[in-house]
């Protein structure tokens, strides 16, 4: 036994390695899937040892964060790693800027809180969304005119065939909408460990997109502060979003698709009142709106369905089996494409 088998035995006296044992707690969708093992690491040495040991090299992998944005379809015939570092540090600051680490296995929504707490600003309009820090910069997560690649300052990750431990810039991780190198060329190489924020001392608050300014002239705010608009954000997503802990779901099961003008105007001229936005590469129109104008907003069958306040969510009501979510998705796709010439892409991953 060499020693970083022996550290596997360690976890195992301390029940930290558990086989054949149910996912459904450790994922938003709530679907009942099984892995064959599970063990969870809170540190970089605790990673390095594992993926050095024979369990790891004897066994498929998966790594598993906060299990938001997976949708499981049968069981999980592998080793789950589930990424539990943890810990915020302040690593310098001036008066204009403090540059943060954080933890992979921190939730994000408690990041965007200490944050607020801290006066620092830059991620309040991504509020309340689901999943792990180490997700973020994996997805290049966003919202409310927001993506996280504007504070982004560094992420770390561990090399899965060296155990090597590797700093990423902003520019290396190739950010794009709802995307990074860890999708795309490195996909499956690297494990996040910490990611680095560059966080505002002197805010520049963004309150064009969406709902936001209507939420805070509801409430009669007329100068305000990260925290009323971290607060608008959680009020906006709380009345259109369903609670994870209540119905089971992944959030945006879709991402946005961007067209090119001639196809926007062609779908425009028969709808004048199409939502949409104006990007660099083309233009963004809602996933959410297309599938509502298709006709499955509020869909349902059996356990499973469309969230009937939110096209863009697709949900469990409880013991729905991943399979059906996943082919509900496909008529989903299908059908827009058919009437739209528009084909969407999912968010969610699928396993």
């Amino acid at each position: 036994m060499n020693s970083n088998d022996k550290w596997i035995k360690f976890a195992q006296d301390l029940q930290l390695l558990k086989e054949n044992i149910s996912l459904k707690a450790l994922n938003t969708f709530g679907i009942e899937a099984k892995a064959k093992f599970l063990l969870p690491f809170a540190s970089v040495i605790e990673l390095q040892e594992i993926l050095a040991s024979d369990l790891f090299k004897n066994n498929e992998h998966f790594i598993l964060g906060g299990g938001s944005n997976i949708l499981f379809t049968k069981d999980v015939d592998a080793l789950v790693l589930k990424n539990e570092v943890k810990g915020i540090e302040i690593l310098n600051e001036d008066e204009n800027f403090a540059v943060v680490k954080f933890g992979a296995g921190e939730l994000w929504h408690d990041c965007v809180l200490w944050a607020i707490e801290n006066k620092l600003g830059g991620i309040e309009n991504m509020s309340l969304i689901p999943g792990t820090m180490g997700a973020a910069p994996m997805q290049n997560i966003g919202a409310y005119g927001v993506e996280i690649k504007s504070v982004i300052e560094s992420v770390e990750a561990v090399e899965k065939s060296t155990a090597s431990l590797r700093e990423f810039s902003n520019l290396d991780c190739d950010f794009g909408y709802r995307e990074s190198v860890f999708k795309h060329s490195l996909k499956g190489k690297f494990v996040i460990t910490h990611v680095i924020l560059k966080l505002t001392k002197k805010h520049d608050l963004k309150l064009a997109y969406g709902a936001i300014k209507n939420e805070l002239d509801a409430k009669g705010i007329t100068e305000p502060e990260i925290r009323d608009v971290s607060n608008a954000v959680i009020a906006i997503r709380e009345s259109k979003l369903p609670n994870p802990k209540e119905i089971g779901n992944a959030g945006s099961f879709f991402k946005n698709p961007v067209v090119d003008n001639d196809l926007f105007k062609t779908i425009q001229a028969n709808n004048k009142d199409m939502p949409f936005y104006e990007q660099a590469n083309g233009i963004k129109i809602p996933a959410g709106w297309l599938i509502e104008q298709a006709g499955w907003k509020g869909y349902l069958n059996g356990n499973i369905g469309v969230h009937k306040k939110q096209a863009l969510v697709l949900v469990n009501y409880g013991n729905g089996k991943g399979e059906n979510i996943y082919n509900l998705s496909q008529q989903i796709i299908q059908d827009v494409e058919a009437k739209y010439g528009i084909l969407l892409h999912r968010e969610v991953n699928i396993l």
